[in-house]
Formats: C-alpha cells, structure tokens, sequence
C-alpha cells in the first residue's frame, strides 16, 4: 500500500457523516446562521447545491459550513504544495582534499567550496592521509587551514579541523546576513 500524507481534510466529516444533533452553521457566504439542528443545516447545503463540511468538530456544538468541499480540498493541496515549494532545503556538501594537492586541484575544489556556500550550502571539507602521509599531518592540516582562509569572506567555521582517524575534518557554514 502507498503511504502518503493525511491532510486535514482527510479527516473533515462531510454531509451525512456528521453525526451531531446540533451544529453550529456558517452560511455560503460567510455569515452566521446559527445553532440549528444538522438537518436543517444539511437541507441549506442542499438547497445552495454545495455540502455541509464539519469545521471544528470539537467545539461544542460542532461549527460546520456551507462549501464546495471538492474546491476546498483542491485549494488545500495548493497551499501545502505552495509551503513545499517554498521550504529551502540546505544540504551539507562535503569536498576531499590529500595533503600533497596540486594547486590547480586546490583552486577547482575551492572554487566549488565557494560556490556551494554562495548557494547556502554547509561545506564539509575532508582532508584524507594515504600511507606516509600519517608521518606529517602538520601538512594536512595547513591545506584546511588555508582553505577555511580563502573562504572566510563566505563562510564561519561551525566546527574546526580536527583529526578523526585517518582524516581531518571540517565544517563550514554560510555567514548570516546579520553581521
């Protein structure tokens, strides 16, 4: 079975599911009917050719309203699709540095690095030791430190080199606007 998200109108009782002596009715055009029994309320909706949808079922009585309940869910969908569309999505993006770099490698993955924090991008910048590179890790540690140099314009260091196993590990994030 396909999992998907419930909205709220998958929960909304419509026309002959709400079973409620009473409710509390808004008209079609927003204005106030009143407490009235559910089937007089059902009778308007029918009467204006639209459904009677259950707006807050736990009030007391349970107000209800007068609506399209088909064009109430589409606009619905629109809006939770508008709030997805609108919610950023930042990822944390990770460049692979060795300590014996040639500098032309060093400015293309620089680049990138900038690149990515210009889009907002955090930036996990990695330094790896292969074999005898263990021996001078001071090396390693230069190349990270230059890069969090260059980049300092764009970004703030969120946690610093730091050696994890056979590597030095970096983070960086974008600057806020604020400073």
């Amino acid at each position: 079975m396909k999992d998907r998200q419930r909205s709220k109108s998958d929960f909304t009782r419509v026309n002959h599911k709400i079973r409620v002596a009473k409710v509390r009715c808004v008209g079609a055009d927003g204005q106030m009917v009143g407490v009235i029994p559910t089937r007089d309320a059902m009778k308007e909706a029918m009467r204006a050719g639209l459904d009677l949808v259950e707006v807050s079922p736990n009030a007391d009585p349970p107000v209800c309203r007068i609506m399209d309940f088909g064009k109430y869910r589409y606009e619905e969908s629109v809006k939770r699709r508008q709030q997805r569309k609108s919610q950023q999505r930042r990822a944390v993006k990770e460049i692979k540095f060795h300590a014996n770099v040639a500098e032309h490698d060093y400015q293309t993955k620089l680049a990138h690095i900038r690149d990515f924090l210009a889009k907002g991008h955090k930036v996990k910048v990695s330094l790896t030791f292969r074999g005898r590179e263990n021996a001078h890790r001071e090396l390693g540690f230069e190349v990270v430190k230059r890069v969090i140099g260059e980049c300092e314009d764009l970004s703030v260091v969120d946690m610093s080199p730091r050696l994890m196993g056979r590597s030095v590990v970096c983070l960086l994030g974008t600057k806020s606007g604020k400073s």
